[in-house]
């Protein structure tokens, strides 16, 4: 049996690379899996035997080290959050929010900022300093002018990574310029809407030059929290995790609780007051919508 990884899922057959990078095979799943309801996702490490010098049948599948829920991608190793500086400009309510589903993959994540050419300077700096004061690295890129592209470039090396983030924020263009013979289709930003065209379809792992894979993933502009609850959204945010334990109820959801240290950090400016109120949106919505509140 010869080894690979699953890097597209298509009409029910998987399309394996093998561990040489040199050639692609069209598989089927064995019947067992089929039985047992196995769900074989892009990003599986396999083995599997030739039935000719295109196709092949997955014998066996190895344990998964990680899992991505959203998009459903295996053997992810970080997740890098894309957003624009301008055109359209970056939001750091959704910036909060995409933080959210990204720190429920309990993968290591790396903030993206896109056409930094186009952005207030100063601006951009105070965002960036709140960002990376709470343990976030952040990238400032231009995919256009090639500004940061190699840094970009050396992080992906011989790893598996998600991009994800707002549709309109160059995820596309920005994966070209760091590996050209991706080709992937691009679209621009609608005047009217201020938004992107949604360009990707499904996940794909797509083989980088030096090693690693990327995972462009169909672009989206709202995201909805359905695997968490009140209890747990707390601990996505990262700078109210220190203070967590100073409250004086053990039961504190940093709402309308008396004695709460993460409330009293934000009035002496240890937390900042637009994650907070990203907190409380976030914590609002979770109890307004059942589907995603669960005690």
């Amino acid at each position: 049996m010869l080894p690979g990884v699953v890097v597209k899922a298509y009409n029910g057959y998987y399309y394996v690379r093998s561990d040489d990078e040199k050639t692609m095979v069209s598989c089927s799943l064995r019947g067992r899996f089929k039985k047992e309801r196995f769900s074989l996702l892009v990003g599986d490490e396999v083995r599997y035997s030739l039935l000719g010098s295109e196709k092949g049948v997955i014998e066996e599948i190895l344990p998964r080290r990680t899992m991505l829920s959203r998009p459903m991608v295996a053997n992810v190793d970080q997740v890098i959050l894309n957003f624009a500086a301008a055109n359209p400009d970056i939001n750091p309510v959704l910036v909060d929010r995409f933080l959210i589903i990204a720190e429920l993959s309990e993968l290591e994540i790396i903030l993206c900022i896109n056409k930094v050419d186009l952005a207030d300077q100063a601006a951009l700096a105070v965002l960036i300093e709140r960002y990376s004061s709470i343990g976030y690295p952040v990238l400032s890129l231009s995919a256009k002018n090639g500004i940061g592209i190699e840094d970009l470039r050396a992080r992906l090396q011989d790893r598996i990574t998600v991009f994800a983030g707002p549709s309109g924020t160059g995820k596309s263009t920005l994966l070209n310029a760091i590996e050209p013979g991706l080709s992937l289709a691009t679209g621009q930003v609608s005047e009217k809407i201020g938004r992107g065209r949604h360009t990707t379809r499904f996940a794909e792992l797509m083989p980088l030059a030096q090693g690693g894979y990327v995972v462009d993933t169909p672009g989206f502009s709202l995201t909805e929290f359905v695997d968490i609850d009140e209890r747990g959204l707390m601990y996505c945010f990262r700078d109210l995790v220190p203070w967590i334990p100073q409250c004086r109820f053990n039961s504190c959801i940093h709402y309308k609780e008396p004695q709460c240290a993460v409330k009293e950090a934000v009035r002496e400016g240890k937390i900042h007051p637009e994650r907070y109120e990203s907190y409380l949106a976030v914590l609002t919505e979770l109890k307004e919508n059942k589907k995603g509140f669960r005690l």
